[in-house]
């Protein structure tokens, strides 16, 4: 599939929303603050804007711990803040492209506290869940913050339960293990469509998805079943919005452009290529070329 023209030339300035420019004086960046250096981003030569985290949060993990994906944090704005800022950008030359962590949400997400009943209903396979409150497997589960009876598994912190989007080769020994095709594993990977589908229309260029690489679980070395769940969503949602891009926070080219990425982010603790390139380790520039 063409990439857009734009991103030929593009170069990207990186904002962190509540450390960059406060507009209200509330001593917390926020979305009119980005739009009011919009000349000055234009005039250091950058077209691209990323952003961390705009969504609502408790921000127990700097808004990498999700409550609601559809409303911009208040601290931030409003979501028609986005709009003008989005407006702006586009008067200017500049595309808006948001942080998405698709990975996982906060304990506070209206899907994990329906996920979290004792009662099965259709967001109960919405996370990964054991069958028994005291199955905490190899120690990445959580239990005693639900009614059901199951441990749920974090992805970082206690407060960032997993979304299920399926495991590659599935335990028979752990039936909680769905297969990436089931049903309910299949519904997370088109709500998280629905969420791109829904700021898209506000004017935002495309996603920086948080943790890419690590969707589905147990997944081989070659990272198989992460690259076709990234193939799927890649080609649906460039089909629905061809100007947009879709950057990896990967840090392997060469898996995460095959799933239908643009640009590969440089994840050192993945990699841990930070060190490495100030320390010109053999075979390091090698890697950063594809970068």
């Amino acid at each position: 599939m063409k990439k857009p023209k734009w991103l030929k030339n593009s170069i990207i300035y990186s904002v962190y929303p509540q450390s960059f420019n406060d507009s209200n004086g509330d001593g917390i960046g926020d979305l009119k603050g980005i739009e009011e250096k919009l000349d000055y981003i234009k005039e250091l030569g950058c077209n691209i804007i990323w952003m961390n985290p705009i969504f609502e949060s408790p921000f127990r993990d700097a808004g990498y711990d999700v409550s609601d994906f559809y409303k911009i944090a208040p601290r931030y704005g409003t979501d028609e803040d986005l709009r003008s800022l989005c407006s702006e950008a586009q008067k200017r030359g500049i595309h808006i492209i948001l942080d998405l962590v698709a990975g996982h949400t906060a304990l506070e997400c209206e899907w994990f506290q329906k996920s979290a009943e004792y009662d099965k209903n259709e967001y109960s396979n919405r996370y990964i869940w054991t069958n028994e409150i005291g199955d905490v497997g190899d120690g990445t589960f959580i239990n005693g913050y639900s009614e059901r009876d199951g441990s749920y598994m974090k992805n970082y912190y206690y407060c960032q339960p997993a979304l299920n989007y399926g495991f590659a080769n599935p335990d028979p020994k752990k039936p909680w293990q769905l297969p990436v095709d089931h049903p309910d594993c299949v519904k997370t990977k088109m709500a998280i469509l629905d969420i791109m589908d829904y700021w898209s229309e506000y004017g935002v260029s495309g996603f920086r998805v948080d943790m890419a690489f690590s969707l589905v679980k147990n997944d081989d070395e070659k990272m198989s079943a992460n690259i076709s769940l990234w193939k799927d969503i890649s080609k649906i949602f460039k089909e629905r919005h061809p100007e947009s891009i879709l950057i990896a926070e990967w840090g392997d080219p060469e898996k995460s452009l095959e799933g239908g990425f643009d640009i590969d982010y440089l994840f050192q603790a993945h990699l841990k290529m930070y060190t490495t390139l100030f320390r010109h380790e053999a075979g390091t520039s090698d890697r950063l070329t594809w970068v």
